[in-house]
C-alpha cells in the first residue's frame, strides 16, 4: 500500500470505516502480504525501500539500518512485523505488553488535526497473544529488524508487584527482544514515590535479562519539573529515554499525532540538555510529515518513532523521513566525483542514442517500402503480388513496423534521460530501471524466432547494441541522491501522488501490453480485429504464401518484447523515481511518450484500423499518460529541490 495508493484510492476507504476496524483490517492484509512468498520483496519493490549505508547508526550495542522505527502504537501486537519491516524501518517497537492484558480501547480519528484520541493507550491482549503471533512467524525467514518491547505492568498493580511483573516479563520476552522499554507511566505514582517504583522496576529487568538494553518511556508533555526527576533517575541505571507518543491522561485519554508535535519537541530538547550523548534519546511522538523527523533530530534525539503519523501521511512516511534525515547528514558534505563518460553512464547514453536512430530508420522503412530486401528474398515475391493478394497486407505490415519504430525511440529517449541525469549521479533506481528494462529487451530479441523467421537487421543492430548495455552496467556504485527532498505533506505532493498513480497504471498497462502482444506474435499472430481488418483468415495467408505469416509473426513479437522493456523503464522510474524537483523525470516522460503514442495512434489512423476496442486501450493510456504529467508538474519542478555541491551547499540550518 504505497503512498500512490494510499491516499487516493485506500485512505477514503479507510477513513469511511471506525478506527479500530481499519487498523485491524490494514494489518491483517498487509500482515497476509508479508507471509506469502516473495511477499517482503514484493513490498520492497514497490516502495523501493533499501536504506543506504550512510543511514545505518550503531547505539545501544545495536546496529540500526536507519534511525527510524515504527512505534507500538502501530501494530502492538506485531501481527503484521515481517511486512512492516519492509517499509523502512530500522527496528520496530511492539506493545504496551502485559501480563493478563486489558480490553480493547475505543480510538478516534481527529482528521483536520491529524491526530488520533484514545481512551486507554494501555489496551493490550498480553503476553499470550504476543507469543503466539511471534512463534507463528518465526518459521517464515530471518527477522533482522531490532525489536523493541515495551512493558506494562497490569491495571492497579501496587509498585512491589508491578515490579515484579516487569521482571517475569522480562524474563520471558528476553528471546525475542533486542532491548526493552519500560512504559511505567501510572497517575497513582507521585514523587517520590514514582522515583522509588521505577528503580525496583529497574533493578527487577535488569535482573531478568540483564544483557538487554533498557529504557524508560515518558510523556511528551511530560512538566519540566519531572523532566528533572526523570533525567536523574535515568542516569543512574537506564540506557536511554523513550519520549512517547501520547499525551493526556485516563480522565481526558490521550492524543497522538500531530497534536503532541510541539511538546515532544520540547522535551526531548530539554533531556538532550540534561542527557549528553552517549545517552539515547528516542523521540516517539509527533511526526507526521518528513521535517518533522527532521526537528526532532536537531533537537537531540538519536532514534525516531513513527506512529499516528502514518494514519494521516501514508505508509510511504519512513522512506520520506530517512531521505529527509539523510539530506540533513550530507547537505554540507564533499560531492563525490561523478563517474567517467565511458565507465558507465556513457555506454547507456549511447544505447539511447542508438535506439533513437534505430527507431527513426525503422519508421521511415515502415511509411515508405515497408518490405526491406532480405523480406522480399524470403518471401520469394515482390510487393506488388502482396498488393494483389490483399490490398491490405502491406499497410497492416506498416502498421506493425510503424508501433515498433515508436517503441524504440520512446526506449531510446528513456534510457538516455536515464544515463545522463540519473546514472550519471549514480542513482540507483537509475541504474536498476535501465538494467532491467535493458535485459528484458535484449532477451526478447529471442521473440522474433518464435515463429521461424529470422531477421538479420535486428540481429545485426541487437549485437552492435548489446555491448554497449553491458559496459553500461559495469560499475555498480550507487550514491544518494543529493537534492533536496520533499519533507512536507503539502498540496503539489498530495497531487503528484494522483500522477505517480497514472504512471504506475500506464507502465502496468504497457507491460500488459507487451506481454499480450509477444504472445500472440508468436502462437496465433492475429487478434480478430486484425482479420478483421485483413477481411482474411490466417488460414487464407497460409495459402497465398506460407512465408507470410511467419514474417508478420516476427514483427509482432519483436514489438511486444520492446512494448514491454519500455513498460518497465516507465514503471520503475515510476515506482522509484519521482522526487520533488526533478524536472529532467518529467521530460524524459513527456518526450518518451510522444512517439510511443503518435506512431501507435497515427499509424492506425493513417492504413484506415480504426476499430474502436482494438484502439481503447491505447485511448485510457493516452488520458492517463496526460493527467500523470498534469499531475506531476508543479511537483517536479518545485524550486526547492535543486542539488548541493560541496562548491554550493546550502548554509546550516540556525
Amino acid at each position: 500500500m504505497p503512498d500512490w495508493s494510499y491516499h487516493p484510492l485506500f485512505k477514503p476507504l479507510l477513513f469511511a470505516l471506525p478506527p479500530e476496524r481499519a487498523r485491524k483490517l490494514t494489518l491483517s492484509a498487509i500482515g497476509a502480504v508479508g507471509r506469502l512468498p516473495g511477499g517482503p520483496f514484493l513490498i520492497r519493490t514497490l516502495g523501493h525501500l533499501e536504506t543506504p549505508e550512510a543511514m545505518s547508526v550503531d547505539l545501544l550495542g545495536l546496529r540500526f539500518d536507519c534511525p527510524v522505527g515504527l512505534g507500538g502504537e502501530v501494530d502492538p501486537h506485531g501481527e503484521a512485523r515481517v511486512a512492516l519491516s519492509q517499509f523502512g524501518f530500522g527496528y520496530l517497537e511492539i506493545g504496551p505488553i502485559s501480563e493478563r492484558g486489558t480490553a480493547p480501547s475505543p480510538i478516534r480519528r481527529e482528521t483536520d488535526a491529524q491526530s488520533l484520541h484514545v481512551a486507554d493507550r494501555f489496551a493490550n491482549d498480553g503476553v499470550e497473544r504476543f507469543e503466539r503471533t511471534i512463534r507463528r512467524d518465526r518459521g517464515r525467514g530471518k527477522f533482522e529488524k531490532p525489536l523493541f518491547l515495551r512493558l506494562r505492568h497490569d491495571v492497579g498493580a501496587p509498585p512491589e508487584e508491578a515490579a515484579a511483573q516487569y521482571g517475569r516479563l522480562a524474563a520471558r520476552l528476553a528471546p525475542y527482544a533486542a532491548a526493552f522499554v519500560v512504559d511505567a507511566d501510572d497517575e497513582r505514582w507521585a514523587e517520590p514515590l514514582r522515583s522509588a517504583a521505577l528503580r525496583r522496576i529497574g533493578e527487577a529487568v535488569r535482573a531478568a535479562a540483564p544483557e538487554k538494553p533498557l529504557l524508560l518511556y515518558v510523556a511528551p508533555d511530560e512538566a519540566e519539573r519531572a523532566l528533572e526527576a526523570t533525567a536523574a533517575l535515568a542516569r543512574e541505571r537506564w540506557d536511554g529515554v523513550v519520549v512517547g507518543a501520547a499525551a493526556g491522561d485516563s480522565r481526558s485519554g490521550w492524543r497522538s499525532g500531530a497534536a503532541v508535535r510541539d511538546a515532544a519537541r520540547r522535551t526531548v530538547a530539554s533531556l538532550r540538555a540534561r542527557l549528553p550523548r552517549p545517552f539515547v534519546l528516542v523521540a516517539a511522538g509527533g511526526v507526521v510529515e518528513p521535517k518533522d523527523a527532521v526537528d526532532l533530530r536537531r533537537a537531540g534525539a538519536d532514534l525516531i518513532e513513527l506512529n499516528a503519523g502514518l494514519v494521516f501521511a501514508g505508509p510511504g512516511l519512513p522512506k520520506r523521513a530517512n531521505e529527509a534525515l539523510l539530506y540533513e547528514t550530507l547537505r554540507d558534505a564533499p560531492a563525490p566525483k561523478p563517474p567517467s563518460f565511458w565507465r558507465q553512464w556513457g555506454w547507456m547514453l549511447l544505447l539511447g542514442i542508438g535506439m533513437l536512430v534505430g527507431g527513426a530508420i525503422a519508421a521511415a522503412l515502415a511509411a515508405t517500402s515497408v518490405l526491406l530486401p532480405y523480406d522480399i528474398r524470403f518471401l520469394g515475391v515482390d510487393r506488388e503480388t502482396i498488393h494483389q493478394w490483399n490490398e491490405h497486407l502491406l499497410p497492416f505490415m506498416s502498421h506493425d513496423r510503424m508501433t515498433l519504430a515508436g517503441t524504440m525511440m520512446s526506449i531510446g529517449i528513456m534510457y538516455a534521460g536515464l544515463a545522463g541525469y540519473g546514472m550519471r549521479r549514480r542513482l540507483h533506481w537509475a541504474r536498476m530501471a535501465a538494467m532491467t528494462s535493458g535485459a528484458a529487451g535484449f532477451s526478447g530479441f529471442f521473440l522474433y524466432l518464435g515463429y521461424g523467421y529470422f531477421d538479420p537487421l535486428h540481429a545485426a543492430v541487437s549485437a552492435a547494441l548489446l555491448p554497449m548495455f553491458l559496459f553500461a552496467m559495469r560499475d555498480s556504485k550507487d550514491e544518494p541522491s543529493r537534492r533536496k527532498p520533499n519533507d512536507a505533506n503539502d498540496a503539489r505532493w498530495r497531487l503528484a501522488l494522483y500522477g505517480q498513480l497514472a504512471f504506475v497504471c500506464v507502465g502496468v498497462g504497457l507491460a500488459v501490453g507487451g506481454l499480450a502482444i509477444a504472445g500472440v506474435g508468436v502462437t496465433q499472430v492475429f487478434v480478430p480485429s486484425d482479420l478483421a481488418y485483413l477481411g482474411s483468415h490466417a488460414a487464407h495467408l497460409d495459402a497465398a504464401n506460407p512465408r507470410l505469416v511467419p514474417v508478420i509473426a516476427h514483427d509482432r513479437a519483436g514489438f511486444g518484447g520492446a512494448l514491454f522493456a519500455d513498460a518497465l523503464a516507465v514503471l520503475m522510474t515510476a515506482l522509484w523515481g519521482l522526487q520533488q524537483g526533478e524536472r529532467w523525470i518529467w521530460r524524459m516522460l513527456l518526450l518518451a511518450g510522444i512517439p510511443g503514442f503518435a506512431a501507435g495512434l497515427g499509424i492506425h489512423a493513417a492504413i484506415g484500423y480504426t476499430d474502436f476496442l482494438h484502439l481503447l486501450p491505447v485511448y485510457a493510456l493516452v488520458v492517463l499518460y496526460l493527467a500523470g504529467l498534469i499531475c506531476l508538474y508543479p511537483y517536479l519542478h518545485a524550486e526547492d529541490g535543486a542539488p548541493t555541491t560541496s562548491s554550493e551547499a546550502p548554509e546550516p540550518s540556525r
